[in-house]
């Protein structure tokens, strides 16, 4: 199905097709007549099936020809639980923003830098990305006002509402004017995201698109057997010996990015890593310097890979196992995007053979696990 018989206009079909996007992905086919009819909508798909240009597009034509909002007053709404992610998302509306007859204004706020920047860049806004703890300081400060907004959307649901965010978000929801569009989209359907949907939503349109068995298949899979002592020495061991590039490495803890980045470099291999105890300026110039090629390697804990969206990335390492088997595939579903190849190599000691054989499970694939205790580390 193109894009044109979705109802999109004709400069945003040519926007999609000059960023190489030139058929709908499963998410956009069901959610995009949808919000162009302001509808409720909860989408529910995986990581790289498109949701962004899923909300973004629609809500832009929107826009289009609406009654321009009292200055500082918020016509569209999208709140995202990291710094990282809230910059993609603001860089995909900027990117579409550039075709309309008419200007629209998107910012992106989050904590860690400085909010007297933010509070001026706030004149003439009608799109913003914001995270809820920067978002209600504004708001507290009478330098953005929601009483006027007509669509909100809560983007990585599944992480939004169950890490400490409830708090924020209800007082967030309660600025909101009751009349207005909703819109959620996660990677997974949690019990949050389902008890939200019976006070939050008016008859959502309730699009869940499953995972296909050939969108794994894309995806090489290996398992090392290793101890935790070990599992420095056979990352350097199989990035020197097969040069891998461009390798996303996942760890449970901060320390622990930390700690891998710490000896990749020691090591003469060119790391960097994203977590919390980093600035904002240092988190951006990390993710630019990875996706550029500048460093081979890049080591992030699971909330902060958010904002990674890397077209074509062709290893991802997971140095410690998730807790979740969604977790799991939202990881490795960062490879293997857009019909390309890639390869999910997972570090497993005898402690972690349970919890895969689950995995193993969840995914409906069995992954070749190989002892590392012979390899010469």
């Amino acid at each position: 199905m193109p894009f044109k018989a979705l109802g999109l206009p004709l400069y945003l079909i040519n926007a999609l097709s000059e960023n190489g996007i030139d058929q709908p992905y499963p998410i956009q086919i069901e959610s995009i007549p949808s919000i162009l009819s302001k509808k409720d909508v909860i989408g529910i798909a995986q990581t790289g099936s498109g949701k962004t240009e899923s909300y973004v597009l629609p809500i832009l034509k929107n826009l289009i020809g609406g009654i321009r909002s009292k200055n500082r007053h918020i016509k569209v709404l999208v709140i995202v639980p990291t710094r990282e992610l809230a910059i993609q998302v603001c860089k995909v509306f900027d990117r579409y923003s550039k075709v309309l007859p008419e200007k629209v204004k998107t910012l992106a706020v989050f904590g860690g830098v400085s909010i007297n920047v933010q509070m001026l860049e706030l004149q003439g806004v009608s799109i913003l990305v914001a995270t809820p703890g920067r978002l209600l300081e504004l708001v507290e400060s009478n330098a953005v006002h929601l009483s006027d907004t007509e669509t909100i959307v809560i983007d990585e649901a599944d992480k939004m509402l169950n890490l400490g965010f409830r708090d924020e978000m209800n007082v967030l929801l309660n600025l909101l004017p009751k009349k207005r569009q909703n819109l959620l989209f996660s990677a997974t359907l949690t019990d949050e995201i389902t008890n939200i949907n019976s006070v939050f939503f008016k008859n959502p349109i309730i699009i869940k698109v499953e995972n296909k068995s050939d969108d794994l298949e894309l995806i090489k899979q290996t398992a090392y057997l290793v101890t935790n002592e070990k599992k420095g020495p056979l990352l350097r061991y199989l990035i020197n010996t097969n040069e891998l590039n461009q390798i996303l490495v996942f760890t449970s803890t901060v320390y622990s990015a930390i700690n891998v980045t710490d000896k990749l470099l020691r090591n003469g291999i060119t790391a960097s890593s994203i977590h919390s105890k980093k600035s904002q300026l240092a988190r951006i110039e990390a993710l630019d310097s990875f996706k550029s090629g500048e460093i081979r390697v890049l080591v992030a804990t699971d909330l902060l890979s958010r904002g990674i969206d890397i077209r074509f990335l062709p290893y991802v390492i997971n140095y410690e196992l998730p807790r979740s088997p969604k977790d799991f595939i939202h990881r490795i579903g960062r490879t293997g995007r857009a019909e390309s190849t890639g390869e999910a190599i997972s570090f497993i000691t005898a402690a972690d053979v349970h919890h895969f054989n689950i995995i193993q499970k969840k995914i409906k694939k069995d992954v070749l696990i190989i002892d590392s205790s012979s390899f010469n580390l």
